[in-house]
Formats: structure tokens, C-alpha cells, sequence
């Protein structure tokens, strides 16, 4: 009986995850999020993950201006950890308040931000803003866009 009861109590201390175990666990599903999100995105720009990574930052950095400090909020809250923590590390945004700017600013600033032309940052801005929108819900996508001037709406959008 003696023994019965210290082979439940050893499966039961199995069964409870300990706090490395647990962080094991949480840093692989952050890992494997994150890694579904940039693989999404690459497929959608047709690139590779480095510029992937550098296009999300750069993307997400600009629209994070342009949107009221608690819609920021929300949105970062629906993105993987690991994008969010790009984005904590982008300066551009650090306690500065909303920018407004219009389409060609935008693209003019990602494309500066990634070494390319305008044409090539409205693609693979789009790409950014389609696969972020694929990862957020709906409502949130909506409230996004309704921060938005039309022009920048022109690439939140959904493409017909």
C-alpha cells in the first residue's frame, strides 16, 4: 500500500511541470508562433526570413506611430512575443506620440528603412499588413483600420 501510494505520488510530481519545464514549453510555442508568422510572410512577399524579419519591423514600427498609444497596445497584444519584442526595440516609436502621415511618406520611410524603392516597399508592405491581419482578429483588424488615413487603408485593406 506504502509503495502504491509513492508510485502515485512520483507519477503525480511527473505529471506537475516544473517552472523550467514550464519555460521550455512557453519559449517553444513562442518560438514556433513566431516562426509561423514569418513563414506566412515570407511566402506572401516571396522572400527570404531575413527580410521578412527586417520588413515586419520596419512595417509594424511605422504603423505603431500612426496609431493612438492603447490601439497600439491592442494590436501588439495579438502578435507573437517575439515580434512584439522587435518591435519594443524599435526607437522610432519609444515614447513618442501618434504621427500623422499619408501613403507616400510611408512607403518612402520603409523603403529608406530596407534599402529599396517605393514599388518594392508598398509590396511588401501589403505583405506585412495581409499576414499581421491573417494573425489578429477581426475586430482588431477593423479598429486598426479605422485609425487609418484612406490612402494607408488602401493597404490594410484585403486586395480583391
Amino acid at each position: 500500500m506504502a509503495n502504491e501510494r509513492e508510485g502515485q505520488e512520483q507519477e503525480g510530481e511527473r505529471r506537475t511541470p516544473t517552472p523550467d519545464l514550464r519555460a521550455q514549453r512557453s519559449e517553444s510555442r513562442t518560438t514556433q508562433t513566431q516562426a509561423l508568422f514569418l513563414k506566412d510572410l515570407e511566402k506572401k512577399a516571396n522572400c527570404g526570413r531575413e527580410l521578412a524579419e527586417q520588413a515586419a519591423q520596419s512595417v509594424l514600427c511605422l504603423l505603431e506611430q500612426r496609431l493612438i498609444d492603447s490601439e497600439a497596445k491592442h494590436l501588439e497584444a495579438q502578435l507573437p512575443r517575439k515580434m512584439r519584442d522587435l518591435l519594443q526595440r524599435c526607437s522610432r516609436h519609444e515614447g513618442s506620440i501618434p504621427r500623422k502621415y499619408k501613403l507616400e511618406q510611408f512607403l518612402a520611410m520603409v523603403a529608406e528603412d530596407l534599402d529599396t524603392t517605393p514599388n518594392e516597399a508598398e509590396r511588401l508592405s501589403r505583405a506585412v499588413f495581409a499576414t499581421v491581419r491573417e494573425h489578429i482578429s477581426e475586430g482588431e483588424a477593423e479598429d486598426v483600420m479605422g485609425q487609418l488615413p484612406i490612402d494607408l487603408r488602401s493597404l490594410w485593406m484585403r486586395e480583391a
